[in-house]
């Protein structure tokens, strides 16, 4: 039973009268609130939730976003092998913008993606704002929406791999409040400013902006349906969607099936029970709160709520399709289920802003105990994800952790144009905290096995490279100077190398510093070739490895670097 100091009272002719209707009779009876959100309030919240959550520069899906955007600033950056970052840097405005204010700014472009990260924090509080005041009707309701979804911003969202919002700049720094914007305009019956939004949306993360027009159909066929006193159905005509090319029934075979298991959570029938409950139990809330009248909710919250059932339940059943033959592989990368991405940033929204109403007088302050438990706890999972490198990394030629300490080395002594051998699954190795190579030393490398391959998951022609340049750096760690120069011999661009430990003697290594090495490949620079052939135009030799045993979760054991690529 609801209780009643949440419930607000039926009017007596709330059968006849629908949601719509209802809606439009308040806004003729009822004063609006300044439509404005308190711009300096909202500044002061994103700064503390910068500091809260932290900021890292080059983690995790920067290693793919970052390079594209130097390489715009600095075209000479990056000649070997910058397919790996621009696949999928092109099919978005994000890395041109980000880009664009280094330029005109005169700002580093570690400082630019730092300015434009906080400035993505900034928007992301006035779009909760903008979302809870389409949704409840007391200021204290509005502020307790925003300040709970910022104080988890970090939290993951299920088994997506994706977290409400990254504690670094990608795409999706931008497309998150861009698409609330959207929806928040789209509740208030602004339908230009949602359509700018969506558009918006769509040119920094076309992937993201196909789930929001979904969910923007669901919202309007439910409103269109209660208007016309019919009871409320799945939209089930507004899921369309244009596929781009490379989409054929058949399984995924040779090395891109490896890239496309490494990421299990694609597949709904390698999720565990409690990902599925991490599934359902917001749709059962949702639904709950679509249900019940409660106190000082508008329309638009029980219309939100319930937009998000069918938008779930048809994400969970393309998901569940997807994954029931081997045929539908190479439509897996889709990814359905990153509607929930959504679905849980709405529900935190919406259990803010009913917490913010209901925890009043005597509750008040258990409300805000539990706010700031929330804050903390989360605050402290930042810090442990990121156990060997400082909270807030801000942009200086010098850190800390010694892996990056080694990165702006190489940046600020090596070539621009040189090519670098890593081993390919540093990203596992204690200290490196997933900090990319390319991202931080601005240098090209070869591919690594776990972040390049989320781009190969996506872009399957990619594969074969990606296989033969990771089974080539594969223990680099422990090379002989003789595994080097079978290295040199495979790939004659590559000329220096980083060791995590001892070089081998015969090579001569400038930095040796904090457990790490860089030294220079001892081979004649007439036998190096062009480092400016792209990776399809490189002879290599063939992969002993071709068709490798499939990869799955257990080389992804960890939560924090769990692909997310796009």
């Amino acid at each position: 039973m609801v209780p009643n100091t949440l419930v607000s009272p039926q009017p007596e002719s709330s059968s006849s009268v629908s949601v719509w209707h209802r809606s439009r009779i308040k806004s003729k009876t009822k004063p609006r609130s300044s439509s404005r959100p308190p711009l300096l309030l909202l500044a002061i919240v994103a700064v503390a939730t910068f500091f809260l959550h932290g900021y890292h520069l080059g983690v995790e899906d920067s290693e793919i976003y970052l390079p594209a955007i130097k390489k715009l600033i600095h075209p000479a950056l990056y000649p070997f092998a910058p397919e790996f970052f621009l696949s999928h840097g092109h099919l978005s405005l994000f890395s041109p913008v980000v880009a664009w204010t280094a330029m005109a700014t005169g700002l580093s472009a570690d400082w630019a993606i730092l300015l434009w990260y906080v400035l993505t924090l900034y928007a992301m509080a006035i779009a909760c704002w903008m979302v809870a005041k389409a949704c409840f009707e007391s200021t204290r309701a509005r502020w307790g929406a925003v300040l709970l979804t910022m104080a988890v911003l970090t939290m993951p969202a299920t088994n997506t791999g994706l977290l409400l919002m990254d504690p670094y700049l990608t795409a999706r720094s931008m497309s998150t409040p861009l698409t609330l914007i959207a929806l928040a305009s789209l509740l208030e019956r602004r339908f230009v400013r949602a359509g700018v939004a969506a558009a918006l949306t769509a040119t920094v993360h076309p992937q993201m902006a196909v789930y929001l027009l979904f969910l923007m159909g669901v919202i309007l066929v439910h409103r269109r349906i209660r208007a016309r006193s019919l009871e409320p159905a799945p939209a089930m005509a507004s899921l369309a969607l244009i596929l781009p090319g490379g989409f054929h029934l058949g399984p995924a075979t040779g090395p891109y099936r490896e890239a496309l298991f490494s990421r299990d959570y694609f597949f709904l029938s390698t999720w565990a029970w409690y990902h599925w409950l991490g599934m359902i139990g917001p749709l059962a809330i949702l639904g709950w709160f679509w249900r019940s009248r409660l106190r000082k909710t508008t329309d638009s919250f029980a219309c939100l709520s319930f937009a998000m059932i069918p938008f779930g339940m048809l994400s969970i059943l393309a998901a569940g399709i997807l994954s029931s033959s081997t045929i539908f592989e190479m439509f897996v990368r889709l990814q359905p289920l990153r509607t929930f991405h959504l679905i849980t940033l709405v529900l935190i929204l919406l259990l803010g802003g009913v917490a913010g109403e209901f925890c009043t007088g005597k509750l008040r302050w258990a409300g805000i105990a539990a706010l700031l438990a929330a804050a903390v706890g989360l605050g402290i999972s930042d810090v442990m994800l990121y156990p060997a490198s400082p909270h807030v990394e801000w942009p200086a030629k010098q850190s800390e952790n010694a892996w990056i300490n080694t990165l702006l080395w190489v940046r600020q002594n090596t070539p621009e144009n040189a090519v670098f051998a890593v081993d390919s699954r540093y990203f596992l190795e204690p200290g490196v905290d997933t900090h990319g190579f390319r991202s931080i030393s601005e240098r090209s490398a070869l591919a690594d096995y776990y972040k390049d391959s989320g781009v190969v998951s996506l872009f399957p022609a990619l594969a074969p490279e990606w296989k033969q340049m990771t089974e080539a750096t594969n223990g680099l760690n422990h090379f002989s100077l003789a595994d080097f120069k079978r290295l040199e011999t495979q790939y004659p661009a590559v000329s220096w190398t980083v060791i995590n430990g001892t070089a081998p003697a015969g090579l001569v290594c400038p930095f040796v510093q904090g457990g790490y090495s860089v030294c220079k490949l001892p081979a004649e620079d007439a036998g190096r070739g062009s480092v400016s052939r792209s990776v399809s135009g490189l002879q290599s030799a063939p992969s002993s490895s071709q068709n490798a045993p499939t990869a799955r979760a257990s080389a992804w054991g960890i939560p924090s670097f769990s692909g997310r690529i796009g």
